[in-house]
């Protein structure tokens, strides 16, 4: 497929803002494939700055030249255009893609990924009549490139400065007067329905509910979840799920609501996102007040429902074999990363850091000066504390060993009063456990590895540590980060080295044929030749 990317104004809100379109649509154009499917994606860039794309969730299995960061890929310049090209190896399920440099996230350039199973392996629930992409986010009233200049100088910024829309599917809330329009879809009594939800905010967790229907849980981020029964879903930045839900109410429309958490917001504001369902034959518009959801506040509401999504351990997903035949109740741990996330002031300016490191971007992709100088001149491997934090304050290129073939726990602290979220490319992670305070080794007693559910986005609560564990079978240069947006933008991330010695292409792809180059790697065209008297 062909992406055409713009900076258009269409005004979701009635605001005049840039905003990201795909072959002029906004969200962009669903991907829709199956598993170990061969994606082609030509991305023309027609804005007027460098771009990247990435495939949240989507593994790139032997193949970080195809993840589309700043420590993989060479952007794409302006007025030019680059493939990607990329397998959905062993994989199902519910993902997004969204551009990956310079905050433009928050200016839209997002879209769906479903990927389905294949015709051979059984899916564990009745096939739906139909299957809805449902992206939601929050959204600034603003340009994103004012924005991303006003918080490099200062962090807290006023009420203009934070988002204060939630949009479904690029569009306003339902009745609010600067919504140009709404999201409804359309179901018949009687009929179930798969909704693949997907948060692609910048800084919101959001409560998911539709008024008097239930939802059931089946999957997320590629795995299938024991099944359960929902009244609302907590849905964090950067995470996806999947719910059934069952057109069994009377015949009229009801409500789709998206509130944000950890923010007290009445359901007249443009915080709170509105939608609609609607009842083919129904002649009645929705009615009363929104469905209420949890207390925005109520952290344990959250946490127990976290807790409570597990594996399906019995049932196959992108192979026929049981999810459960690979599991981590005894699996031997060979690292230990601890990841403090916070803020700080450095050489005046605010920072979000790891461990005390905000992490700096040369101008060279990590990735590449692998390939060329095994990293020499770009930055210096296991330069900083990955299990403790660093003694000063410092900007620097984060790059840690990740040893292949081996299990790895990452512990992710939060120290800040908000909630984040974290990501890791490349791979599926096993959520084990989350806790209150500082995490210690006999925390491990707490943990649940008998079915932890897999997923690639894992939320942090405030001042709470979250672990997981993965499997390092994929080598390549894979980035971790904070998928809160600004904290990500300044600072909040690293990457994972995983290096496989072997350099036979099996074992790991190399580099593909239209590579960009750029840095100190860029290729300087010849001067010209003189001319003749």
């Amino acid at each position: 497929m062909v992406f055409s990317a713009i900076d258009a104004t269409i005004k979701p809100v009635s605001s005049d803002q840039p905003v990201i379109t795909i072959n002029g649509m906004f969200p962009g154009p669903p991907i829709n494939g199956t598993t170990n499917d061969i994606v082609h994606v030509n991305v023309f860039n027609e804005m007027d700055e460098p771009l990247l794309f990435t495939w949240n969730g989507i593994q790139q299995r032997l193949n970080s030249w195809q993840d589309g960061v700043s420590g993989t890929n060479c952007p794409i310049l302006p007025g030019m255009n680059w493939t990607y090209v990329f397998v959905l190896k062993d994989q199902i399920g519910t993902f997004f893609y969204f551009p990956s440099l310079n905050f433009q996230k928050a200016g839209g350039g997002f879209g769906a990924i479903r990927v389905n199973n294949r015709a051979v392996i059984e899916v564990p629930f009745v096939r739906p009549e139909a299957e809805f992409d449902l992206l939601i986010g929050d959204w600034y009233h603003m340009s994103y490139k004012i924005v991303r200049s006003l918080i490099k100088t200062k962090d807290d910024l006023p009420q203009t400065g934070i988002p204060i829309w939630m949009l479904m599917n690029g569009k306003g809330p339902y009745k609010n007067p600067k919504s140009k329009t709404y999201e409804s879809f359309t179901v018949t009594k009687g009929k179930t329905y798969l909704f693949r939800i997907s948060n692609v905010g910048s800084t919101w967790s959001f409560n998911f509910r539709i008024q008097n229907h239930m939802m059931m849980l089946v999957e997320t981020e590629g795995s299938y979840t024991n099944q359960i029964i929902l009244d609302s879903l907590d849905v964090h930045v950067g995470q996806s799920y999947s719910v059934l839900v069952t057109a069994d109410q009377e015949v009229k429309d009801y409500y789709i609501v998206a509130s944000p958490s950890m923010y007290e917001t009445p359901e007249s504001s443009s915080f709170v996102g509105v939608g609609v369902l609607h009842y083919d034959t129904s002649t009645v518009t929705p009615s009363g007040p929104l469905p209420v959801g949890p207390n925005p506040f109520d952290l344990a509401f959250s946490l127990n429902q976290a807790r409570s999504i597990r594996w399906n351990i019995t049932t196959g997903a992108a192979r026929p074999n049981p999810q459960g035949s690979f599991n981590v109740s005894n699996v031997t741990l060979s690292q230990t990363f601890y990841l403090r996330g916070s803020k700080a002031i450095i050489s005046g300016a605010p920072h979000y850091i790891v461990n005390k490191v905000s992490y700096l971007t040369p101008d060279t992709p990590l990735k590449l000066a692998d390939q060329f100088s095994d990293g020499a001149g770009v930055y210096v491997l296991d330069q900083y504390q990955t299990n403790t934090s660093n003694a000063d304050y410092v900007i620097g290129t984060f790059v840690a060993t990740g040893i292949h073939k081996v299990w790895i726990e990452l512990v992710f602290k939060n120290d800040l009063l908000v909630m984040d979220s974290w990501h890791l490319d490349g791979f599926g992670f096993f959520v084990v456990g989350f806790g209150d305070g500082e995490w210690t080794p006999a925390s491990r007693l707490t943990y649940n590895i008998h079915d932890p559910v897999v997923r690639a986005t894992v939320q942090v609560f405030p001042g709470k540590w979250s672990a997981v564990y993965a499997f390092l079978d994929n080598p390549g240069m894979w980035n971790l980060r904070s998928a809160t947006l600004k904290n990500w933008y300044l600072g909040q991330e690293l990457y994972i080295r995983i290096f496989d010695p072997d350099k036979n292409p099996i074992k790991e792809t190399p580099p593909p044929d239209n590579l960009i180059l750029c840095g100190k790697y860029k290729v300087v065209p010849p001067a010209p030749a003189p001319s003749l008297p």
